[in-house]
């Protein structure tokens, strides 16, 4: 019975690919899904599944990096559409572009059943990473946002975005929280994550991102959950199980 790992830093992404794969592929085992680069890694070792779906875009080590060291079949997620599909098919490696769709995902099956049943060995990785990295380089260099337009009515508010403590998902929109107060914004949260510096804000949950700056602790609870609470803002920020290594004891 062929195994797999799934490695997704958005857990409900991870999920939906767990669930397409038990349905198209019910043969295959799936023997756990990481949630960041390192934990992948770890379960790469520890399980040596014959595939890993590894997402490109991962906090701790990028799929990229935990490809370098990994001995199976890779298919890699990503939402790089402009560089992925010439970088990918030039070097017959399976890729899947969010959102994953069945008949993508089932070319992708088909081709690693076949693999699996030739024994063919896990093509070589090098020039692929390599190529990747370099497309990818020009999204790590692009200027980090520095400034929200925020609507409040017929005006427009700048506000810096070293001075926001936290954004939060709303509906359709993106509150922007600031000691001052909260403004509401149309970029949708996981484009601005995009946008802003990940060395400093830090996505805590599906519908979170705050600004780490701006924490004054992290703290467990009886049951175990985590909480950040904020130099200026008496709220508590709830900490989701995929983001609690972000706080773990250096």
């Amino acid at each position: 019975m062929p195994t797999a790992l799934i490695a997704d830093d958005e857990p409900h992404l991870a999920n939906y690919l767990s669930q397409r794969l038990a349905t198209l592929w019910p043969e295959l085992e799936l023997v756990g899904i990481a949630h960041h680069g390192l934990e992948a890694q770890e379960w790469l070792v520890a399980r040596q599944p014959d595939i890993a779906f590894l997402d490109i875009k991962m906090p701790g080590l990028t799929g990229l990096q935990v490809a370098e060291q990994a001995h199976c079949h890779c298919v890699f997620i990503t939402a790089f559409q402009e560089f992925a599909v010439t970088a990918f098919e030039h070097n017959a490696v399976d890729y899947l572009l969010k959102p994953i769709s069945d008949e993508r995902l089932g070319q992708t099956i088909t081709r690693l059943k076949q693999r699996l049943v030739a024994r063919q060995a896990p093509p070589e990785l090098g020039s692929l990473l390599q190529q990747l990295q370099q497309a990818i380089s020009p999204h790590a260099r692009a200027e980090k946002l520095r400034w929200i337009r925020a609507g409040i009515g017929h005006d427009i508010r700048l506000v810096a975005v070293d001075d926001v403590a936290y954004f939060q998902a709303s509906d359709k929109y993106t509150a922007v929280v600031t000691r001052e107060g909260e403004y509401l914004i149309r970029t949708p949260l996981k484009e601005l994550l995009d946008q802003l510096d990940t060395e400093h804000f830090w996505q805590i949950h599906r519908g979170t991102v705050v600004n780490v700056r701006q924490i004054r602790e992290a703290s467990r609870d009886l049951l175990g959950k985590l909480t950040v609470r904020l130099k200026d803002r008496d709220e508590k920020l709830a900490v989701s199980r995929a983001f609690a290594h972000l706080f773990k004891q250096m």
